[in-house]
């Protein structure tokens, strides 16, 4: 268990400290541990006795307490910023219209540069049968420079297949739900290693828990702000009083004005 419970005797159910995650289902900072995605030790509270009195209360009085809006909230966001992993890694797998044109360049240069090689050799041959030695030996200079500009280019078309584009990750893929790399050429154990992996299984099952949750919850309000800590924020607002309070100083309710304003509508308290 990663959460702090030393405090949880003195902790009410809402209070802000608890971890609302840990109490509905899984926090995500207990499903990685010890693996690529480690999060770290919750900062919150994580106490089983809280977490008992959650799971026996009633329906109503969890849909009160709303946690399990939380609990959404918090997998959305590390569901999205797993995706966004999975989507910047299946891109460095495609071939870029750049790379595409760096390596037409570069076979290009390679073919020219062998038509020039090939015939200087005859030039080379014939100069030396003819006994034009000095003419025969500057061309054999210039040649030894073509070939090692032949092969600059190889080396350069040999790295771009080998790092970018299908060409040279044609035997890789992303995992659409961790989004690790796969070998299409892994036996059947180390897929299994991967498929039943920590890490692996730990996105399954917070993917599976967010979208039940996502239904669960569709058209409901959102939990009230002060349910986080000052200054946390998980979808992207300041501090404040409950949800709208996020916007500015105020009340509760969607109240609490815009920022940087008097107040506004907030000054209705438990308002809208």
């Amino acid at each position: 268990m990663t959460g702090f419970d030393q405090q949880a005797p003195k902790l009410d159910i809402t209070d802000p400290k608890v971890c609302k995650s840990y109490l509905v289902g899984n926090c995500p900072h207990d499903l990685f541990t010890n693996t690529k995605q480690d999060f770290g030790p919750c900062p919150k509270v994580h106490n089983e006795a809280l977490k008992t009195e959650y799971h026996d209360a009633s329906e109503q009085q969890k849909r009160t307490w709303n946690f399990d809006y939380e609990y959404f909230l918090d997998m959305q966001k590390y569901v999205r910023q797993c995706d966004g992993r999975i989507k910047e890694a299946q891109g460095r797998l495609e071939k870029t219209t750049e790379e595409i044109r760096l390596s037409n360049q570069y076979l290009n240069t390679i073919k020219e540069l062998n038509r020039s090689i090939e015939a200087g050799m005859l030039e080379v041959q014939i100069m030396g049968e003819e006994g034009m030695v000095n003419l025969a030996v500057n061309e054999f200079y210039k040649l030894r420079v073509k070939k090692a500009e032949k092969e600059e280019t190889e080396k350069m078309l040999r790295n771009l297949t080998e790092t970018g584009g299908p060409s040279g990750h044609q035997k890789l893929q992303v995992c659409d739900v961790c989004g690790a790399y796969l070998s299409r050429l892994d036996n059947d154990r180390r897929l299994a290693d991967h498929f039943y992996g920590k890490m692996h299984l730990g996105y399954a099952q917070m993917r599976k828990s967010y979208d039940a949750l996502a239904k669960v919850v569709k058209g409901r309000a959102p939990p009230a702000r002060d349910s986080y800590p000052p200054g946390e924020d998980r979808n992207g607002y300041g501090g404040g009083g409950n949800w709208g309070g996020g916007f500015g100083a105020g009340g509760g309710g969607y109240g609490g004005g815009r920022g940087g304003r008097r107040g506004g509508r907030g000054r209705r308290g438990g308002g809208w």
